[in-house]
């Protein structure tokens, strides 16, 4: 199994989640599935490119759909082409959450229909658990950045079968963040114990302890694959200001 999430990049232009979200948003549900929706998971070739960073895209641009009724079909070609802006036929180069964010807002992924561009995306706050069930359940996914343990990527164990939870001891020593192993998996389920992410071709569990310790940076990303053509937007969040902040930016 690869990797492939390089250290977060930071600009102050990023729009933050916490801006957007208004009083009329009411407190996210005790558990949320959108996982059930879908047959299979691809690898994405995750297994031989550190390409975690597109894959995960493929993986929400999969979920959204099915989701909705009209499942879009992601080969691996189309993740290649995308990691590829990036990575430039070099398997282990790797991307950050915020370039392929931006690539996916103004290029988009190919898919079989076309490519699939997002409409917009914005930072959430370090280490809530409330916004991460809040972009879940109201963008239909949630797109993590991870500063995996040691002991989660051990040479010689099954990545899928290591327990994404935080040892006795806190996160020192092989249970501490290492920026070296970085990883990125969407969120498509949680309940009161569990966040659901898709890695390496499956659905894996990682407690709320595992996320708020390991997680470096984490993005709600809004698309009309789950809001649809009419772009109405999730209850709680201002769509109108947050598109007026992102044309000032992009402009």
């Amino acid at each position: 199994m690869k990797l492939g999430k390089l250290p977060p990049k930071f600009d102050e232009r990023t729009l933050l989640l916490a801006k957007y979200l208004t009083s009329k948003l009411q407190a996210p549900p005790p558990s949320v599935d959108y996982a059930n929706a879908v047959k299979t998971w691809p690898m994405f070739l995750n297994d031989k490119l550190g390409d975690c960073t597109c894959a995960a895209a493929g993986h929400m641009i999969e979920e959204w759909t099915a989701n909705a009724g009209h499942e879009k079909v992601v080969t691996d070609p189309d993740i290649l082409t995308a990691y590829n802006h990036f990575a430039h036929g070099v398997a282990d180069a790797g991307a950050s959450l915020l370039e392929v964010l931006n690539y996916w807002r103004k290029t988009g992924i190919k898919t079989g229909i076309g490519e699939d561009k997002i409409h917009a995306y914005a930072q959430l706050e370090p280490r809530s658990m409330v916004q991460a069930q809040d972009s879940v359940y109201l963008f239909g996914s949630l797109y993590i950045g991870l500063a995996l343990p040691n002991f989660a990527v051990a040479p010689n164990t099954d990545f899928l079968t290591t327990p994404w939870v935080v040892p006795p001891q806190g996160p020192v020593g092989s249970a501490a963040p290492n920026p070296k192993n970085g990883h990125c998996v969407p969120a498509v389920a949680y309940d009161a114990r569990n966040l659901y992410v898709v890695t390496w071709g499956a659905l894996k569990s990682m407690t709320w302890q595992f996320y708020l310790t390991y997680m470096d940076e984490a993005f709600a990303v809004l698309s009309t694959d789950w809001v649809g053509p009419s772009g109405q937007a999730p209850p709680g969040l201002d769509l109108k200001a947050l598109e007026s902040d992102l044309a000032a930016i992009t402009s």
